[in-house]
C-alpha cells in the first residue's frame, strides 16, 4: 500500500469511528428524501398548473389530456416514494407506511385544482398590479415572485397534510432560486403579488389575506426566537389582512401584530404592534446633507410632502 493510500485509509477509518459513535443504529444508505426527485416533482407540478407552458420536448404526446395524464401519474408515483421515505422514521411497518403515503398523495393531488385556482389569481394580480408587465406569458415565464408563491402553495398543502421535511425542501429550493424565503407553514390568500421579491422573508405562522402586495426586502418575522423549540406551534409571525400593500425594506414582527385591511406600509418602517384598518404608516423624509468640506455644508430641504414614501419601483 502506498503512502497516499495508507493516509486515505486512516482518514476513512477515523471518520467511520466517528459515525459509529454518533449513531446507535446502522446508517441506512439512501434512506432519505431525494432532493433531485423533489425538484422533479415541482417541475412537473408547474407543468400541470401552467399546462402548455413548460413542455418536456423529449416526450411527444398527441393531446393535452395525454400530457396531463402522464404528468399526474409521474407526480403521483414519485411523491408516494418520497413521502414513504420521510414517513419511515415514524413506523417500521412497510405496508402501513405505503398505504399512508398513498393516502396523503391522493389527498394532495385532489387539492391541485385549488392550487391552480389560487395561482391563476396570483398571475392576474401580478399583471394588474405591475405596469412593467406586458403579458401574462411574461409573468409566468420570468417573475421570481410567482415561482416562489407557486412553490409555497404546493408545499403548504403538503405541510397541512403533515408531511415532514419535503415541504421545507421545496420552499428552500425556491429560496435558492429567487432569494425569496417563504416557510411552507405560511398561509397566503388569493391575488398575492410579490414585486421584485429579492430578500423577502415570510415566517412559518404568518397569515396573509387576499389582495396583498409585497415589495422586495420585506420581513414578516418573529419578535424573538430566543425561546427556541419552546416556541414551536405558537403564533410568532404577523397577520396581514386583505388589501394591504407593504413597500420595500419594511419589517413587521410578532405573532400578536395584525395589519388591518386596506393598510399601506411605507418603505423601511419597523412595526411590532398592530395597525388599524385603513391606516398609512411611513417614515418622514429625512434631511439630506451634502458635505463639501469644513466650510461648505449644504442642507437640502425636504421637497416632498408627508406622502413622499408612497412610491412604486
Amino acid at each position: 500500500m502506498s503512502t497516499i493510500e495508507k493516509q486515505l485509509c486512516d482518514i476513512v477509518n477515523e471518520l467511520q469511528c466517528d459515525f459509529e459513535q454518533d449513531n446507535n443504529d446502522d446508517i441506512t444508505i439512501f434512506n432519505h428524501p431525494d432532493k433531485e426527485a423533489i425538484i422533479d416533482i415541482l417541475t412537473n407540478l408547474r407543468k400541470i398548473v401552467f399546462l402548455g407552458y413548460f413542455r418536456n420536448r423529449a416526450i411527444k404526446v398527441r393531446t393535452q389530456r395525454n400530457s396531463l395524464s402522464m404528468l399526474v401519474e409521474d407526480v403521483f408515483f414519485k411523491l408516494v416514494k418520497q413521502i414513504k421515505i420521510v414517513l419511515n422514521a415514524e413506523s417500521e411497518d412497510d405496508d402501513v407506511v405505503t398505504e399512508k403515503a398513498m393516502e396523503i398523495t391522493f389527498s394532495f393531488i385532489n387539492r391541485m385544482r385549488k392550487i391552480k385556482e389560487y395561482i391563476d389569481s396570483d398571475v392576474q394580480a401580478a399583471y394588474d398590479g405591475d405596469p412593467a408587465a406586458y403579458s401574462i406569458d411574461e409573468i409566468i415565464y420570468s417573475y421570481p415572485g410567482l415561482f416562489a408563491t407557486f412553490v409555497n402553495r404546493v408545499a403548504h398543502e403538503l405541510y397541512l397534510l403533515g408531511v415532514p421535511i419535503i415541504p421545507r425542501m421545496m420552499t428552500e429550493y425556491a429560496h435558492s432560486k429567487t432569494g425569496i424565503d417563504i416557510h411552507p407553514g405560511a398561509s397566503i390568500g388569493k391575488n398575492f403579488f410579490i414585486d421584485h421579491g429579492t430578500g423577502i422573508v415570510i415566517g412559518e405562522t404568518t397569515v396573509i389575506g387576499d389582495n396583498v402586495k409585497i415589495y422586495q426586502g420585506v420581513t414578516l418575522g418573529a419578535l424573538s426566537t430566543r425561546g427556541g423549540q419552546q416556541l414551536k406551534n405558537k403564533k410568532r409571525h404577523p397577520t396581514i389582512e386583505d388589501n394591504v400593500t407593504i413597500y420595500s425594506g419594511a419589517s413587521i414582527l410578532g405573532g400578536d401584530t395584525v395589519i388591518g385591511k386596506n393598510v399601506v406600509i411605507g418603505g423601511n418602517v419597523f412595526i411590532t404592534c398592530s395597525v388599524p384598518e385603513g391606516a398609512k404608516v411611513s417614515i418622514r423624509s429625512q434631511e439630506l446633507k451634502y458635505d463639501y468640506g469644513k466650510d461648505k455644508t449644504i442642507k437640502i430641504k425636504e421637497y416632498f410632502d408627508d406622502d413622499s414614501w408612497f412610491y412604486v419601483i
